[in-house]
């Protein structure tokens, strides 16, 4: 009777019924694709995509077809922390398509605790190799970190309280005109070692071997993407 009223009760609630086949197929959906290439592979395909985009030779992909396949799941190569401004798409910079690059995107790249959440799954359920922590010319947010004036709402406020300690390193040698542009790559620097410092998920990835961050800026009048340095696991 038991039996029957659990049966019952499940049923009613539209309960279905869970199958080893089922949990494997949810759980490859998730998983990185047995051929996934090392993060240098990956680093080296962005940059090969960057190139196609500086040159306007980007490649013409099925997306109908590629959105299809992906339906069932996605194995990203590449994680990309980059800014939010609507000039940096890192798929159209990078020259990648859908499914190829696991996107988090905050006013300055910051590394807040949404984003190192986000890149965490991507680290620990997607299993990415490599984790590209990209910033820009000319970046509004870290300008007005610059700046040093109030910001007009809290939320921005939070933006700013994360960029000030990479602004407080460029004042020690950088000032006037100079002065963003050096900002700008020590909160590059700054936000890779926030992801690095309150994250055990991805310390312990790049301990291991299974994750590399690498730094880097893009030009907006160029196009071009710079590395700034190869890795931030010496943050250590």
């Amino acid at each position: 009777m038991i039996r029957t009223l659990c049966l019952s009760l499940a049923l009613s609630l539209g309960a279905a019924v869970v199958t080893p086949s089922a949990v494997s197929a949810q759980q490859s959906s998730h998983a990185s694709s047995p051929s996934m290439p090392s993060a240098t592979e990956v680093w080296n395909s962005l940059m090969e995509g960057n190139g196609r985009f500086v040159a306007g030779k980007s490649q013409v992909r099925d997306l109908v077809s590629l959105r299809q396949k992906l339906a069932s799941g996605q194995s990203p190569k590449a994680i990309i922390l980059s800014c939010s401004d609507s000039r940096v798409g890192p798929e159209l910079i990078f020259d990648q398509s859908l499914g190829d690059v696991f996107v988090v995107r905050t006013a300055g790249n910051v590394a807040d605790a949404v984003a190192l959440g986000s890149i965490e799954y991507a680290v620990d359920h997607l299993h990415s190799p490599l984790l590209v922590v990209l910033g820009h010319q000319k970046c509004g947010a870290v300008n007005a970190a610059c700046s040093g004036e109030k910001m007009p709402s809290p939320n921005l406020d939070a933006i700013v309280e994360k960029i000030n300690p990479a602004v407080a390193q460029a004042k020690s040698y950088a000032h006037g005109d100079d002065l963003v542009e050096a900002a700008i790559k020590e909160n590059v620097h700054q936000s890779a070692k926030d992801v690095f410092a309150n994250s055990e998920i991805i310390r312990d990835a790049v301990k291991s071997g299974k994750l590399k961050v690498v730094e880097a800026e893009y030009e907006l009048d160029t196009g071009r993407v710079t590395q700034l340095n190869a890795s931030a696991s010496h943050h250590n």
